[in-house]
Order: structure tokens, then sequence, then C-alpha cells
């Protein structure tokens, strides 16, 4: 079963039947897509060397722009101990240049929560929520957040954190997902964020 219907529950069954289908990943299935990022914005530049440092652990990227084109591709995998795992692969590309946003995701079945973790190596450690609307859509939010400096991680304060909402849905009229993503600072609020929407790759 998909580690997404094991943390959502009965609540999995509000999601759009496009979204079910989307988040059905597993074995047997994996789902990849391309489409438009109608905007990309960055957070202030005395971040960008941060940014652009991101790009080696394919989690950050300085460039923003619009009609930045868009691939999408969740794959599973089982891991070192046998927890079954999501591997992310999201590609931005601004002309020649390929930027990632890459994450690997599995299920902490006590908690109820999913382990996000961000980049390749990964960099950054993230618990994600998962809450369906009345629409049928869908809002994935970050929680408690840690740096991972190889086999050890640790906790990062509120003021170093970097707290993601995504919300996802499925356009009847469109025959498309549109997603936003934003990235915001206690201190310093907007870090990053674009939004646009994509489809099913045939």
């Amino acid at each position: 079963m998909s580690i997404y219907k094991q943390v959502l529950g009965d609540e999995y069954y509000r999601l759009h039947p496009m979204l079910q289908q989307r988040y059905n990943i597993g074995p047997d299935r994996s789902f990849e897509a391309s489409g438009i990022m109608h905007e990309i914005k960055g957070g202030p530049k005395w971040l960008f060397p941060l940014f652009r440092l991101g790009v080696y652990w394919k989690l950050l990227f300085p460039e923003h722009g619009r009609s930045i084109p868009f691939t999408i591709k969740n794959t599973a995998r089982i891991g070192p101990d046998g927890e079954s795992q999501i591997h992310w692969e999201r590609i931005f590309h601004f002309g020649a240049s390929k930027r990632f946003f890459n994450a690997l995701m599995s299920l902490d079945e006590e908690r109820s929560v999913i382990k996000d973790y961000l980049g390749e190596p990964p960099l950054v450690y993230s618990d994600l929520t998962f809450h369906v609307s009345d629409d049928g859509s869908l809002t994935i939010g970050s929680l408690h957040q840690r740096v991972v400096l190889g086999k050890v991680e640790l906790p990062l304060p509120k003021f170093l954190q970097g707290l993601a909402t995504v919300t996802e849905r499925y356009d009847d009229k469109d025959g498309v997902f549109k997603i936003n993503v934003n990235v915001r600072n206690p201190l310093i609020g907007h870090v990053f964020s674009y939004e646009g929407e994509f489809k099913e790759n045939a």
C-alpha cells in the first residue's frame, strides 16, 4: 500500500480521484509528469550564496522566473532496513541549466507523519503532515526539522527553519494538476516559492 494512503487513512478517499491516482505510488506504479511553473520566486538576495550551494545537493537553486518548464518523477524504493520509500525528482529547466529539488520520503507509522529527507545526499530532514480539504485538494505542511550531517542529525532551531506549505489540486476544466509551494522562515518571511501546473505523461 502507498505510504500516502497509509498516512491519510480514510481521508485518502476524500481526495479528488485524480489525486488518489497520483499518490497511489508503489512498486508497480510510478508517477511522471511535465508542466510549467508559472512563477518561481527566491528570497532575499543575501540568501543567494546559500541557494547556489544548494545546487550541489540537488536541493535549492538561485534562479527564478516565469514560465519555467518542469518535470516530476516519483518512484518507489526499498530502503536498507526494508522500509518503503518514495523518491521525488523535481527538475526545473532554466534554458540549458537543470535545477533539482529532490527528496526521499518514507512513513513513520507510530507518529503518523511522512519522513522527508531533502537533497542528495540529504541535507535537511522534515516531518510532513498531510490534510485533505473539502474540495478534494491536498495540503502538505512541514513540522520539525533537522540538519543532516552524514549519520548525525541535529535539530534546527525555529529561527533557522524553512517551513513549507504545499497545496496540490486537480483542475477538471483544464485537465491538469495545479500546485503551489511556499517556504517561509519565522524571522525573514518568504524564502522560496513556486506555483504552476503539470499533466501526467502518457
